[in-house]
């Protein structure tokens, strides 16, 4: 296994830097702010799902949701850089903030639209991509959140082995930092109509209702 596959401990991770990655005021598709505060009654929620180009299109496209972000978490490097989350020494995931509007959009549609639109049993990778920055996870924002992640990875693996697919590697944990990326990842699929976007679903819906 490759060293970017293995997860780095926290002693071994690159140490970062305190200044924090500047980023637009504004979200380029939807008009949003990219950053908090966000208007009263907007929740948050980070997703992990490969590369987050593609994930993030996923969820500006979903009704409800107020902005999007890219970044970076899950691992120990403060303000860490594309290039050093690359190389597998910041243990940080890619990673999507979702601004969304409860009242509009339910947090469990959300969760439908994550364990959809990748494939959570590929541990390290989503296909070709390979390294810890692309692992699946759900990094929750309170006990609602962690909770209803947790019973629908239940709900999921049980429709997953039904037709004979493997065990969901997917960490489920409370958000630590969340690390906003550099500039030109954000929204990249907007700015960048042809760029590089697999899709990575599984090919099974999460049961509704």
């Amino acid at each position: 296994m490759s060293t970017k596959s293995t997860m780095v401990t926290a002693d071994a991770a690159l140490r970062g830097r305190t200044a924090a990655m500047p980023v637009p005021t504004h979200h380029a598709v939807l008009g949003t702010p990219l950053q908090p505060p966000f208007p009263e009654g907007i929740e948050t929620a980070v997703f992990a799902m490969g590369c987050f180009w593609g994930a993030e299109k996923e969820f500006w496209e979903t009704s409800g949701v107020y902005s999007t972000a890219v970044g970076y978490s899950g691992g120990f490097t403060p303000n860490p850089t594309y290039e050093e989350v690359c190389s597998g020494r910041t243990g940080h995931a890619e990673v999507v903030l979702v601004a969304y509007d409860p009242s509009k959009v339910r947090y469990d549609d959300l969760l439908a639209v994550f364990w959809e639109r990748h494939d959570p049993t590929q541990g390290m990778r989503q296909g070709n991509d390979h390294g810890t920055q692309y692992r699946s996870a759900i990094y929750t924002t309170g006990d609602a959140q962690l909770e209803a992640a947790q019973r629908s990875r239940e709900v999921f693996q049980a429709t997953l082995t039904s037709v004979r697919m493997g065990a969901i590697t997917s960490e489920i944990r409370p958000l630590g930092e969340f690390y906003y990326a550099e500039d030109y990842h954000q929204q990249y699929l907007m700015k960048n109509p042809n760029g590089y976007c697999p899709d990575h679903s599984c090919g099974v819906k999460f049961p509704r209702g």
